[in-house]
């Protein structure tokens, strides 16, 4: 499931005076011998245009974290290996709310200021471009909480007893510094100390546990790219198990003591959705999976965290079959912008109803007929929201997790589906997690990848009428 965020400006000045009178402050500092430029605040998401910053692309992020959930003070250091990808002579960080210290690149102090989500940071020489380099940020103070335009939250979530952090689209600004938009995906280490009764879970695998005193230190280390918006900690009390997932891969289930009893039954299907999702979906992306299960008030929805989805309270088998999908719609292959968030959601909603079909229940046509016919829903008002926009072209950051991002969506995938059978169907599914496999992609990559695997077919009215159309298209 997804989440949306505050809606940002439509478009954002290339050049203001306040950037000019930057680069006459940088060309004067350095004598006039300055050649680059700074890199520029957000990628012009056409949803989120601050999110994510310009000029450099980061490929590892070492996080070292301390919180105390007492006070509610996080204490971190974010230290960030990029390359440069212009000549720089300043970049920034997206960070929401907490304090700053001090920044170093490259072992040098650095000049930085602060403007809303954005870290400015002023090398003492300037980057080159394709250089790698490493930049380093001691902040700490007490995270926020974002409010979406849909009136979710995200960010920093206060729990019972510690804390859970959830960032789609752009909450994991709120507690570390960084290039958070999901076309910038990187590897992670993530080191968390905390009161040595509590546990701190986050992606990826657990490498060690040490007490000292009376505080205890997890380090999880994530090698496969992951987008910010799907890296989380989640910090309390927690009942682990490690089930056994065929293949011998690696997995780790935290579950709140409150949920466990109700939790088991479902948590013990998942080696058996594993098994099936790769069956249909291919080759598992990853080195770990399991899951998080949180209790139902610390957040409103599941979230597709990667390597361990987060659930509030005990899923349902479909929501974990939906999640764990994700794995590879959404975590692997992860869209180049929000605006393509339709390719997560369709795939992970269609697998529900895959699951449906291959589990003696209804089958993906019957899905798809009662909800074109406007029936599939107890209320006909959430049957008549699936109208409401095209899949690929939601109508602001409010409603990129509205229906028709899931099951209009979904509605696509099975009309490719009735056009080229069921053998090039799957071929279509599981070529696509593979050809864009730890990378990003968009709508256009989509639809051109399945007219390569089926160049004898038309798909031109399903992408006319029911990728991008108006309304309730003619025909089923």
């Amino acid at each position: 499931m997804s989440r949306s965020a505050p809606l940002l400006p439509a478009s954002v000045p290339l050049v203001s005076a306040a950037s000019a009178l930057l680069a006459l402050t940088l060309t004067a500092c350095s004598g006039g011998g300055v050649q680059g430029t700074p890199g520029g605040s957000g990628v012009r998401d056409p949803y989120f245009p601050k999110a994510g910053n310009g000029g450099y692309d980061v490929t590892h992020y070492d996080l070292t974290l301390a919180y105390d959930p007492g006070d509610h003070h996080l204490t971190g250091t974010a230290v960030i290996t990029a390359r440069a990808t212009k000549d720089l002579s300043a970049f920034d960080l997206d960070l929401k709310g907490l304090d700053v210290a001090g920044v170093t690149v490259e072992g040098r102090a650095a000049r930085f200021s602060r403007a809303g989500q954005e870290l400015t940071v002023r090398p003492h020489d300037e980057l080159d471009k394709g250089e790698t380099f490493s930049a380093t940020v001691r902040y700490s103070g007490t995270p926020v909480t974002i409010t979406d335009a849909d009136r979710a939250k995200e960010g920093w979530l206060r729990t019972a007893d510690g804390a859970l952090a959830l960032g789609e689209p752009v909450g994991s600004m709120a507690w570390f510094p960084g290039n958070h938009h999901p076309s910038d995906k990187a590897a992670y280490d993530i080191s968390v100390t905390v009161p040595k009764d509590l546990q701190a879970v986050s992606n990826g695998e657990l490498k060690s546990e040490t007490v000292t005193g009376g505080r205890k230190t997890f380090r999880w280390h994530t090698a496969e790219p992951m987008a910010s918006y799907v890296a989380t900690l989640a910090i309390g009390h927690y009942d682990i198990t490690r089930p056994t997932i065929k293949g011998g891969l690696p997995a780790y289930v935290a579950v709140d003591p409150t949920q466990t009893k109700a939790s088991r039954a479902v948590l013990a299907k998942l080696p058996e959705v594993m098994e099936w999702a790769e069956t249909n979906f291919g080759p598992y992306p990853f080195s770990s999976t399991g899951a998080i299960v949180d209790r139902p008030d610390d957040a409103g929805y599941e979230l597709e965290t990667q390597n361990r989805p987060v659930f509030p309270g005990t899923p349902e088998l479909g929501i974990l079959v939906h999640e764990i999908a994700h794995q590879w719609y959404g975590d692997s292959v992860t869209p180049k912008t929000w605006r393509d968030m339709w390719l997560n959601e369709s795939f992970a909603r269609y697998a529900e109803w895959l699951w449906q079909e291959d589990n003696d229940g209804e089958t993906a046509q019957e899905i798809f007929d009662a909800l074109y016919r406007g029936d599939y829903y107890d209320d006909p008002e959430d049957n008549k929201a699936i109208w409401a926009f095209p899949p690929a072209k939601p109508s602001d950051a409010a409603h990129i997790s509205d229906p028709p991002v899931y099951d209009r969506g979904a509605m696509v995938l099975h009309k490719i589906r009735q056009t080229v059978g069921d053998d090039t169907f799957y071929d279509i599914i599981q070529g696509w997690a593979a050809a864009h496999r730890h990378g990003n992609a968009d709508t256009a990559d989509f639809t051109a990848y399945v007219e390569k695997k089926a160049p004898d077919k038309d798909f031109d009215g399903i992408w006319k009428d029911w990728l991008y159309g108006d309304g309730k298209p003619a025909h089923p």
